[in-house]
């Protein structure tokens, strides 16, 4: 942070007061008080030159007019001095998406914005769910494989949406009233290897089964007895109409044994009819553990079929943005401007290393939501590039 900032709060003026005199946005001083980004249309001496005529006549003294644009000394007492980026981590930043922790709506930016309600946060119906193309393909899949027969892996990164397909497809069962008993085995601390948590046993998903499609009996003690009990309250289920999805989340890390043994259980019959339809939910490590190179689950592979939740794209990034908005009631065009959506694009893609694109909608939304609390901040209408730039 430069030492401008103490400079303006000397003369008692504010940063959109230092912006009208420049003719510039509040997101361009914010962006060179706070990060030593100068403007690219305005030559640097001349844009240096109207900040020290802004000081001047505003009453700064010299002192304060010559530092101005040294850096400034940390403002807490207990924090460290920033350190000065070398240029691999210039460079490292260049190359690298810069993604945010959650973020929350400032009252002030609800107040500026009219959002009375996060746009980006968890949805509240099926009618908030944004559909593309390739949303709407594994969607119909997860719905034919629960509703047929099938075995399916949804796999994405982390805020891609795998869950809000999940929850989508339990509702569009429920309200369609379809004769279809979901499954889902705790996955809570969930872990491969026992070391680090409870690994989901083949024994776990059994009792899951036995739990949802005959919740009166008490599951058997014995192994061998308990899976046989599995396999009647299926037989018997499927003989009073009902079809059976497992849905097992966090698939990306169950053991390799279990993974192994879920082909076993596709195998459980009444005649031509497959008893168990099962569907995996994990992040991108599932699809190593699905690799055809793995010998150790190759008869799981042949039989399995894996779809991957594709970041949103950025020509339909817009697209996106307008709906989330506008089902919170605001139009696209009061929030945000052309190249503010170009702006989020570039930050959201890895230039030079293949342009890997982490325009999941978590990661949007985090972005998005900084951006408009820096917008209401400095004070600008709408978002747009240089305030994106600025977060």
């Amino acid at each position: 942070m430069l030492n401008l900032k103490h400079a303006l709060v000397g003369i008692e003026q504010k940063q959109i007061q230092l912006a009208k005199h420049l003719n510039v946005s509040s997101a361009t001083v914010s962006l060179l008080i706070n990060h030593r980004q100068w403007p690219k249309t305005i030559p640097e001496a001349d844009f240096r030159a109207g900040i020290e005529q802004f000081l001047k006549e505003h009453g700064a003294n010299d002192e304060a007019v010559n530092t101005a644009f040294e850096e400034a000394e940390p403002e807490r007492a207990n924090a460290p001095a920033p350190a000065i980026p070398t240029k691999k981590a210039i460079d490292d930043q260049e190359c690298e998406p810069m993604l945010l922790r959650k973020q929350v709506l400032l009252p002030e930016t609800k107040r500026a914005f009219s959002i009375f309600r996060d746009p980006f946060d968890d949805l509240q119906s099926q009618q908030d769910m944004y559909v593309s193309g390739d949303i709407r393909y594994i969607r119909e899949s997860m719905y034919q494989v629960a509703r047929h027969d099938g075995f399916l892996a949804v796999v994405g990164e982390s805020g891609a949406g795998k869950s809000t397909l999940r929850r989508d497809l339990i509702n569009r069962l429920h309200d369609e009233g379809a004769p279809v008993l979901v499954i889902e085995p705790y996955v809570l601390a969930m872990e491969d290897k026992g070391e680090k948590g409870k690994a989901l046993r083949t024994a776990h998903i059994a009792d899951a089964i036995v739990d949802v499609v005959a919740p009166l009996e008490r599951p058997k003690s014995n192994p061998e007895a308990r899976f046989r009990q599995m396999h009647r309250a299926l037989k018997n289920s499927h003989e009073s109409g009902f079809r059976h999805v497992l849905i097992i989340e966090e698939a990306h890390s169950m053991p390799l044994p279990t993974l192994k043994h879920l082909k076993r259980l596709r195998e459980l019959e009444s005649g031509f009819t497959k008893l168990v339809s099962i569907i995996l939910i994990g992040q991108t490590e599932l699809m190593v553990k699905l690799s055809e190179r793995n010998p150790e689950v190759r008869e799981v592979v042949q039989r399995i079929e894996v779809v991957e939740l594709a970041p949103i794209r950025p020509e339909q990034l817009g697209e996106f943005l307008k709906f989330r908005l506008e089902r919170a009631g605001v139009p696209l065009e009061k929030v945000i401007d052309n190249t503010g959506i170009q702006a989020i694009a570039e930050r959201l893609t890895t230039a030079g290393r293949g342009d890997r694109s982490l325009l999941y909608p978590l990661a949007v939304g985090n972005l998005m939501v900084a951006a408009l609390n820096l917008a209401a901040q400095l004070g600008e209408p709408v978002v747009n590039a240089q305030i994106v730039q600025g977060v």
